[in-house]
């Protein structure tokens, strides 16, 4: 069978399967999973066209690998097939873990479990499938191999995920700022002493980059409107979990009802085989399934809140850069409560507050070096003449107060 196949992507137009085993990971259920995992979770609220998944955006990071990679050999530096090979599974399968609308799992039916963690575990597993013919992607993607700069294109301040998501999540949200030079940045590459680094001459293309990553963090992914859904999505599943725990038998897939039913943990997640083999069946439809269904539950919480994200009622949300008083918690928790007739420990389903944060650029974990003409290498926040560059190296962090419209 010829496993050399071409995908049609609306992003970069035609990308090559570069060889069998790529094929077959891609073929494998855990990755076909990634199909029915939106990218962007609940932003298709606010932008329609939103749809792409996870599936889409792990096939475009491994062509932008092939890209990456094509550079870096014509400017003299080796590349064995095998570290191709190990370079292009790696950032394929790095976002493999991923449940549906990942944030709101982490935060309440996977208690805390991160998806790196289980990106690693399903990685491991397939290596036992294949033989241990990905123990050399497993090094590239934990950052052990002993060329950074491969580790550097999987993970880093510049790296190939980020390259793609930017440039995807820009295109099918129609939010042009998000729009950034992936082809020039990737040909501006270079490596020093095995460390990725940029040609002087990308440096603009770089500063694009940067600050078109900030710009879509406030107006795509920590968008008000998202962020009320996901919250939403969250307390949804706060309560499907609370009344699972407390012996009601809710409507939901076996995958789902295992995570409802079960307090998993980090500790005990990772013991055990059917943890990971339930995760490996959940996705968007899992979720939406269910909670189409528990729109008619009898608990009024659970049936209220699935109401208002099936109608788009979300929260009113606002952010602020000082933490909301005290008084005007308590009065819009008092009004709720009226106006819902609630019990006082439910009216944190309704009322309640969060931070969010935002970092464009984080020196401090992996600089982006910039290869000046006199080969001095400079991080990008001293190289740039953008007054406002260094700033992104810093968090910025904003709170959140959700209450509902119906006070």
């Amino acid at each position: 069978m010829n496993k050399k196949k071409i995908i049609n992507d609306p992003v970069y137009g035609f990308i090559t399967i570069p060889s069998a085993l790529v094929y077959d990971l891609i073929s494998h259920p855990y990755f076909q999973r990634l199909r029915y995992i939106k990218q962007l979770g609940m932003t298709h609220l606010v932008y329609p066209g939103a749809i792409h998944t996870r599936f889409h955006h792990a096939i475009g990071a491994m062509h932008l690998m092939s890209l990456a990679l094509e550079v870096l050999r014509n400017k003299g530096h080796y590349i064995s097939p095998e570290e191709e090979e190990a370079a292009t599974i790696a950032i394929l399968l790095h976002d493999i873990g991923h449940g549906p609308f990942s944030h709101a799992l982490e935060h309440t039916l996977v208690n805390g479990i991160s998806h790196e963690d289980i990106s690693m575990l399903m990685m491991d597993k397939l290596n036992e499938e294949f033989n241990g013919r990905l123990t050399a992607a497993i090094n590239v993607f934990k950052g052990n191999y002993h060329r950074g700069f491969f580790c550097q294109l999987i993970s880093g301040q510049l790296d190939l995920d980020r390259m793609d998501y930017l440039n995807r999540d820009s295109f099918f949200t129609g939010v042009s700022e998000g729009v950034i030079s992936f082809d020039r940045i990737i040909k501006m590459f270079n490596v020093v002493d095995d460390n990725l680094v940029i040609e002087e001459k990308g440096i603009y293309s770089i500063e694009k980059f940067l600050i078109a990553r900030r710009l879509m963090y406030w107006q795509v992914y920590l968008h008000k409107t998202v962020i009320a859904a996901e919250q939403l999505l969250v307390k949804i599943l706060e309560r499907a979990k609370e009344l699972a725990s407390a012996g009601e038998v809710l409507f939901a897939t076996p995958a789902l009802q295992h995570f409802l039913q079960n307090d998993i943990t980090e500790h005990n997640f990772f013991e055990g085989e059917n943890h990971l083999l339930q995760f490996s069946k959940l996705d968007d439809q899992d979720i939406y399934a269910a909670i189409k269904v528990w729109e008619s539950h009898s608990d009024a919480i659970l049936s209220k809140l699935c109401k208002m994200l099936n109608s788009r009622n979300l929260y009113k949300v606002e952010i602020s850069n000082t933490e909301p008083s005290a008084a005007r918690i308590e009065h819009l928790a008092v009004q709720t409560a009226l106006a819902l007739n609630l019990e006082e420990d439910d009216v944190a389903y309704f009322v309640f507050t969060d931070t969010i944060r935002n970092r464009a650029y984080n020196a401090g974990i992996s600089n982006i070096n910039i290869l000046m003409k006199n080969n001095d290498l400079v991080d990008i926040a001293k190289a740039s003449d953008l007054s406002n560059l260094e700033s992104l190296d810093k968090t910025v962090k904003k709170h959140i107060l959700c209450y509902t419209r119906d006070i």
